[in-house]
């Protein structure tokens, strides 16, 4: 596959950085990974401090990469040891074909420990401490909370196909993080949605789009979409959050 030649060249590349560990999370380790529309989720443990000249070499080797298949889906963010403890902090990352500072998300985290792919190294049990089930739940009602419920209140967001998914994927995944404690795939959380009140025309759509090839969405489907969403999203979430406290 594309994917398995975009990571080999990818840890390839890396080895000038000489990493402690790679590993991949998201679809692509935990699977309903769909070549060409998933992301490749990536995490780079590296030896020492991340210093400007690791910055350069960074920014390098993700250039390099750039007219490979597949290569504007790679996001990686980058820890050391020294600071893959720090769940608050904010990491070099790549992703969207640009260089910026994120955090390692508990989601991310548990995924690692779940079910994280080593491509490379030392496995993540060894340089991540584990995520209590308390501090998942509350970090994905927060980002429903404080993130996706704010966001409603922009209707021309909810016009984009992203958001939709996003959105909805997102809900149903955080539902069953919050009450059950464990991770699912975005394909589990479509099979839930309808379950939890979703719009079954909606689902149906990100399904369709995930799964097989459909034609452009008409301008009135697109704003009929969007109203659905945000109509079912709102009061949604509303709930989600009112239950956990």
């Amino acid at each position: 596959m594309e994917t398995e030649a975009l990571l080999a060249r990818f840890v390839g590349g890396l080895t000038a950085l000489d990493p402690v560990a790679v590993w991949a999370h998201g679809s692509l380790a935990g699977g309903d990974y769909q070549e060409g529309r998933s992301d490749l989720d990536l995490i780079a443990v590296l030896p020492g401090p991340v210093t400007p000249a690791v910055v350069w070499k960074v920014a390098v080797l993700h250039a390099r990469l750039r007219p490979l298949p597949l290569a504007t889906g790679l996001h990686c963010t980058y820890l050391t040891p020294g600071t893959a403890d720090d769940v608050a902090g904010r990491h070099l990352t790549w992703a969207h074909e640009q260089l910026f500072k994120r955090p390692v998300t508990p989601v991310t985290r548990r995924e690692l420990h779940a079910f994280g792919r080593v491509l490379h190294g030392r496995p993540p049990a060894e340089l991540l401490p584990p995520v209590a089930d308390r501090e998942l739940a509350a970090y994905v009602v927060r980002d429903q909370r404080d993130y996706y419920r704010p966001a409603l209140d922009n209707a021309a967001l909810w016009t984009r196909d992203v958001w939709v998914d996003l959105g909805m994927i997102t809900f149903a995944r955080a539902t069953v993080t919050a009450r059950e404690g464990r991770l699912i795939s975005k394909g589990e959380a479509l099979d839930l949605l309808p379950g939890l009140g979703a719009p079954a025309e909606v689902v149906e759509d990100i399904r369709r789009r995930r799964y097989d090839h459909p034609a452009p969405p008409t301008g009135e489907w697109t704003a009929r979409r969007a109203r659905l969403t945000r109509d079912y999203l709102g009061p949604a979430i509303d709930a989600l959050t009112a239950s956990y406290d």
